[in-house]
């Protein structure tokens, strides 16, 4: 079959720099699923996208459908037909479904049969239904109207360019006519652009136009010339992906500029200077060998100008004001101690039913006082961190960048000289902020990351408002994932158990939910699932550890660890198997079973086998399981599978003589006991 390539390109004003890589990969994708459901084969999509167009770019694809036979099958031939062989309503109905007389049908397998062969459609003729189909469906939470016409996009639409080799697929996209001619650069190239053919557009765009339409190229570009600036100024810059992301998209043609601002602004503590930077201006920053902040920012300009010092002057014009607001809330600041905001929390509310966020900071001081003594760490300054907290909230630096909050609450405490690491704590108390975010490393830090968090869940769920589906206003789901990577991935040996309890009874007065705790755990227990699952955990391993309920996440990681090393020896299959017979003898047994059998009734050699090479393996077990060395412990008890497969092959443990059977199941019974001090392996599935 011929082919050619096809060109599409959805010319905008400004596109939500924000979105645009998300909607060009929809765009990509939906016209992928357009042309595979009309049955057109291609060899490669190539994706365009830049501030001022979506473009796709679709090699060797077909010129037309395939031509195909279509089959239908009606009602049996004995149902079709009367006695007399008349056709029933059956068979005319089937007939007027196929559009032919009844005359025409034939018969197969039995049943009345009619084919047809239909020619494909051309491929441009498909084409503007596909891509009206995949701009439908683009992730625009809100469209928009532009002049009197009905089209809604995220953005008005100025053209559209349709091009099938050298042939236009003449359409009318969102009001837009489609044609071959794209525009360049808004003004160094305002005028059209003549595409002969779709594989000589990204060059013709960028020669022409001073347009680079591959994102992935221009964001190459970007980076390559912002290192390069770096480093002519002795300094190297520090980009952020997603900022990275956001002035790609917001630049067609990208020239760096490097500024200059006043050394005095270097006093400002730096995350201040560089937040206005990044979230205000899309500035790069830059760092010495040592990561402080050096006076110089590298902005993007989308113009190639002739007098590039206006543009850097611009620039430093516009960050001056900034940074002498952040200097101005600085000092501001430190006029007044931390601790001076204690009383003012009373004034902000946390949530209606568990009060403010004074009445918070003073739970989680209990809570973190008590994880802290755990821990082995200053129980006071733990209580004192979390009196401290929120305080920062109420400061003038953290009331026009949010963002900062924890990270200035670091800077006032260490300006108010406040004892020990508090001062780090105020700053870990957020960690982690975001999914794979760093954890606090103080044991105060961790003390009131925990405390909060728990806090936060014990309460949300205490008033009936756990998440549901996508709805979780509280990021409790976040809270979770934290409490648990902080022990686990901290090491910290606690009882989340204990601690859920205790901030269940220090807001006894406010929750209404019955059984808190319990949820609470359950929950905990899911997001465990969800984060044992991402590092590719089987499910039933986790399952083998869940079912014996262990409290501390630490020991669960612990036990996730031996089964998954057990379950790479040769021994494994067999335990397995034979644990999960145990539990099903053991729970159809029907009989209370003694606590421990009697070496006097064991009889056949095999349980007498299985009795003392239990004894020996559990005398090498139980101090390995006091000291959470389930490794070594599932080693040992690994040694126990010919003593149990022999059984199983030659004892009857049901048999006639009670005091036999009941001593056999309190056999089986202490072998299953001495699996379960690690997990329940008979849920593994080999």
């Amino acid at each position: 079959m011929s082919k050619r390539d096809l060109l599409i390109e959805i010319g905008t004003e400004e596109l939500p720099p924000k979105a645009l890589k998300k909607l060009s990969a929809a765009f990509c994708n939906e016209t992928r699923d357009g042309l595979a459901k009309a049955g057109l084969k291609f060899k490669d999509i190539k994706t365009y996208a830049a501030p001022r167009r979506l473009a796709l770019l679709i090699t060797a694809l077909d010129e037309s459908q395939q031509d195909k036979t279509v089959e239908r099958h009606g009602p049996a031939v004995k149902a079709a037909f009367d006695a007399d062989g008349k056709p029933t309503k059956a068979a005319e109905g089937f007939a007027r479904s196929v559009g032919v007389l009844v005359d025409v049908l034939e018969s197969k397998d039995g049943k009345l049969f009619f084919a047809k062969s239909e020619k494909g459609q051309p491929t441009p003729e498909l084409i503007p239904d596909i891509v009206r189909t995949a701009l439908d469906k683009l992730p625009i939470p809100k469209r928009m109207r532009w002049g009197d016409l009905d089209a809604q996009f995220v953005r008005p639409v100025q053209w559209v360019v349709m091009l099938f080799g050298d042939e236009v697929i003449d359409a009318e996209i969102l009001a837009v006519k489609s044609g071959r001619e794209s525009r360049g650069h808004r003004f160094h190239h305002p005028d059209a652009i003549y595409i002969p053919k779709p594989a000589e557009y990204e060059v013709l765009l960028e020669s022409e136009g001073k347009v680079i339409a591959d994102f992935d190229r221009r964001r190459d570009t970007v980076r390559a010339r912002v290192e390069e600036v770096a480093v002519k100024s002795g300094g190297t810059a520090v980009i952020d992906e997603a900022l990275l992301d956001e002035v790609t998209a917001m630049v067609e043609w990208p020239v760096p500029v490097l500024g200059r601002f006043e050394e005095r602004f270097l006093d400002v503590p730096q995350e201040a200077l560089i937040s206005t930077m990044k979230a205000n201006q899309k500035y790069f920053h830059l760092v010495d060998k040592e990561g402080t902040l050096l006076p110089y920012f590298i902005t993007i300009s989308n113009v190639d100008s002739t007098d590039i010092d206006k543009v850097r002057e611009g620039n430093e014009r516009v960050i001056r004001p900034r940074f002498s607001d952040a200097e101005f809330f600085w000092k501001q600041d430190c006029k007044h101690k931390l601790e001076d905001h204690i009383e003012s929390l009373k004034s902000v509310v946390f949530q209606k039913e568990l009060g403010t966020l004074h009445e918070k900071s003073q739970r989680a001081s209990q809570l973190a006082g008590e994880i802290a003594r755990q821990l082995g760490s200053d129980v006071q300054q733990a209580q004192r961190a979390a009196l401290l907290s929120r305080c920062d909230l109420m400061s003038e630096m953290v009331l026009e960048f949010p963002e900062l909050q924890g990270i200035m609450g670091r800077y006032y405490a260490s300006h108010d000289k406040e004892p020990g690491d508090i001062a780090q704590a105020l700053d870990e108390f957020y960690m982690p902020r975001f999914a794979g975010d760093e954890l606090p490393k103080s044991k105060t830090g961790q003390a009131l990351a925990l405390a909060e968090r728990i806090d936060t869940l014990v309460g949300i769920f205490g008033i009936g408002q756990p998440p549901t589906g996508s709805k979780d206003p509280f990021a409790l789901r976040r809270a979770a994932l934290g409490i648990l990577r902080i022990m686990i991935e901290g090491g910290l040996d606690l009882d989340l158990q204990a601690q859920i309890d205790l901030a269940v009874s220090l807001l006894k007065d406010k929750l209404t939910a019955k059984e808190t705790a319990k949820q609470v755990f359950a929950f905990l227990m899911e997001r465990l699932r969800a984060y044992y699952h991402d590092q590719g955990v089987a499910h039933d391993t986790f399952e083998a550890v869940l079912e014996v309920k262990p409290v501390r996440p630490i020991d669960f990681h612990d036990r996730i660890q031996a089964i998954g090393a057990f379950r790479q020896m040769a021994e494994a299959e067999s335990l397995a198997a034979a644990n999960k017979r145990i539990s099903n003898i053991l729970k159809k047994a029907g009989v209370k079973i003694p606590a421990k059998y009697d070496d006097k009734l064991l009889q056949d050699k095999e349980e007498k086998d299985l009795a003392r090479q239990l004894a020996i393996v559990s005398k090498k077990v139980e101090p390995l399981l006091a000291k959470h060395d389930y490794q070594n412990a599932m080693k040992a008890m690994a040694g126990l599978r010919d003593v149990v497969d022999a059984f199983f092959d030659k004892v009857m443990v049901m048999a006639e003589d009670t005091k036999l059977r009941d001593n056999r199941l309190a056999l089986l019974n202490q072998l299953r006991s001495l699996f379960l001090g690690v997990a329940d392996i008979s849920v593994l599935q080999q």
